[in-house]
């Protein structure tokens, strides 16, 4: 792949400086189907304080510029952006997720290219091509898999285009192939995950993990997260099953249908999204089992979940805060003016417990 000759980076102006501060930003969110290209603003207003929040990012962390990326500057209510989905609409991490760019992009002023994948990589990749061909001038992502990006970040520097990546991270050369990566702490989510847990439990016990998809970071950094901390705070509970239910309800379902049936003494279910974690109370509930029999923890924020807690049936929920728009725009903006991005974007992530479920649900997607 070729770029230009890395060049000295230019030095961080006041709206940078406040990118890579903890500045909150707004967007909205709401449970509406994605078509192919549409800057519809119509959604209502996201609920006080469940706007994206960025956390303070460490000392000597990595910066990007255009110079140094190899592209150029230009007038971002000028540019045709495409976005690229990852997965079909039936998650409400996803609805949430679209609804925020093209809510950001109607409220900006710029033209917006869509397409989603349908949860198959190839229809992602020949999507992301097929936005290049219809002229976009920046890319924002939401990689399907973390593996297997070479044919279009080929394509997209032999065009200059800029790329950012949200939710999920590209196995790639940051400020070589992408610019920045936006995503919450994942191994801290698993960390937090399993606070919850060895609450819930009592700290003794045998737990279950719903994994993810396989092939993306998220997957392999959540579980990393709450095994590490398991291991370190909580040696008497122990995890005995690991089966991936892809991130999907169904799948969730089926997957602790088979657990009750092998481990019918399990104590604990930590389901790596939300989506699992409410196909998990599906199939404890179609056993018989009452809320609170098992303890289930899961990650992401919805307002089914939450609503769970408040139900009993979910003990605690991490969020993942998929209201991307904003801070996606704003880091290309600053970044096609010249101005220095991070190559990391870290945001923070609240928690939902039955202290605070009832009242924040509002906050919920």
């Amino acid at each position: 792949m070729q770029r230009t000759t890395h060049r000295p980076r230019l030095p961080v102006r006041p709206t940078v400086a406040a990118l890579a501060a903890a500045v909150a930003l707004t967007a909205t969110a709401c449970a509406k189907s994605e078509d192919d290209a549409s800057n519809d603003t119509k959604s209502p207003t996201t609920a006080a304080g469940a706007e994206q929040k960025v956390a303070t990012p460490k000392p000597g962390g990595k910066t990007c510029t255009v110079d140094a990326y190899g592209g150029e500057k230009l007038d971002l209510k000028k540019a045709t952006v495409g976005f690229s989905q990852s997965e079909k609409e039936a998650n409400p991490f996803r609805i949430a997720e679209t609804q925020s760019i093209k809510d950001e992009a109607g409220k900006r002023g710029v033209k917006l290219l869509t397409a989603n994948a349908q949860s198959q990589f190839s229809k992602q990749i020949s999507d992301v091509q097929d936005l290049l061909a219809k002229g976009a001038d920046l890319l924002v992502i939401a990689p399907l898999n973390s593996d297997g990006w070479d044919p279009v970040l080929q394509a997209a520097a032999a065009k200059k285009v800029p790329i950012v990546t949200i939710d999920r991270k590209i196995n790639a050369t940051a400020c070589k192939d992408y610019v920045s990566f936006i995503a919450s702490d994942f191994v801290e989510q698993g960390r937090r995950a399993a606070d919850q847990m060895i609450e819930a439990t009592g700290r003794k016990g045998e737990v279950a993990i719903l994994l993810g998809s396989a092939g993306n970071n998220v997957t392999t950094e959540r579980t990393k997260g709450f095994k590490e901390r398991i291991a370190e705070k909580a040696p008497e509970l122990k995890v005995v099953f690991e089966q991936t239910g892809d991130f999907a309800r169904e799948k969730g379902q089926q997957v602790t249908e088979q657990l009750i049936q092998s481990k019918p003494g399990i104590k604990g279910i930590y389901a790596e999204n939300d989506e699992m974690g409410l196909g998990a109370v599906a199939a404890l509930k179609g056993a018989g089992k009452k809320p609170g029999d098992v303890k289930i923890v899961t990650v992401d924020g919805t307002r089914n979940a939450v609503q769970g807690i408040v139900d009993g049936w979910i003990s605690g929920v991490i969020e993942s805060n998929p209201r991307f728009g904003p801070l996606a725009f704003q880091t290309l903006d600053a970044f096609t003016q010249g101005e220095e991005v991070a190559q990391d974007i870290v945001i923070e992530d609240g928690a939902y417990t039955r202290d605070n479920a009832k009242t924040d649900i509002g906050r919920a997607y």
